[in-house]
Parts: C-alpha cells; structure tokens; sequence
C-alpha cells in the first residue's frame, strides 16, 4: 500500500450496508482477491463534494439502494499507517453505516464479484485479513455491547 508518492494521506470512504430487522450486514467479495471478503469501499473523489457521498458512490456501485430517511452516519475515522512505524498515515478510513433497502440484481460488476448476507461475528471473521476493515466494523451498531 504505502503512500505511493503522496504527501498527504489517501482518504477511502467505505460503506457498512446492515439490515437492521435480521441484524445482517452485506459484504462483498474482493476484485483482486476473490476468495477474500470486503466492504464497499473506495477512495473520495473531488466531484463526490463529501465523504459520505463517496460511501454512497462505492454502494450503489455494487448494486446496493439505501433507505433515504435512515442514510448515513459516520461512525469511525481511522488511521492506517503502512509501514506500521511510519510518522504519518498512509490512508484515512472513514465509515460509514447505511440501511440497506434493496439489492439491484445484476449490477455493474455483478459478473466479478460476489455479495452475501452474514451476521456480525462472520463479518468480522471474514473481514480479519484486512484489519482496517475489521476495526471499522467492530464500531457499527450491529457490534456486542462492551
């Protein structure tokens, strides 16, 4: 990952698409890594004016509707330094959890991809490889109780 030549950090918005009446969260395979699991994520870009219309942008990408009276909430930013060491963060992560209202059955990388409801404690498992993902989750309202 690193910096790739940036002076200043990557800022990647990514959505936790939940359904709140089967306590469920939607996850997505990877495109690089297809056996691997993901959220939608991707980085910000000038013309999404927001953060959180990226986190919109990346669900509607992979097909995902929102319910426009429950729409986002921020609920972690997090600094993901590669190398671990580093002095500054190489990307800025921010969450944001969406109700999802439906799913579009053939979207744009519907071909490539795969898309599955699971429960949290799945979600979690499979999102352990990528542990920016994992810690953003665990923050979600589907989360235990501490």
């Amino acid at each position: 990952m690193g910096t790739k030549g940036r002076s200043t950090p990557r800022v990647v918005c990514c959505a936790i698409p939940i359904s709140r009446p089967y306590s469920k969260i939607l996850l997505i395979t990877s495109r690089k890594r297809p056996d691997h699991w993901v959220l939608p994520k991707g980085g910000w870009e000038a013309t999404d004016v927001r953060l959180e219309n990226a986190a919109t942008r990346e669900a509607l990408e992979e097909g995902i509707f929102l319910y426009f009276q429950h729409f986002l909430a921020l609920i972690f930013v997090f600094p993901f330094f590669f190398p671990p060491l580093q002095q500054a963060p190489s990307t800025i992560y921010h969450f944001y959890e969406l109700d999802v209202a439906s799913l579009e059955q053939d979207w744009l990388e519907s071909s490539e991809r795969r898309r599955e409801w699971v429960d949290y404690a799945e979600a979690v498992r499979r999102l352990e490889w990528k542990p920016e993902l994992a810690n953003g989750l665990r923050l979600c309202s589907l989360a235990p109780t501490r």
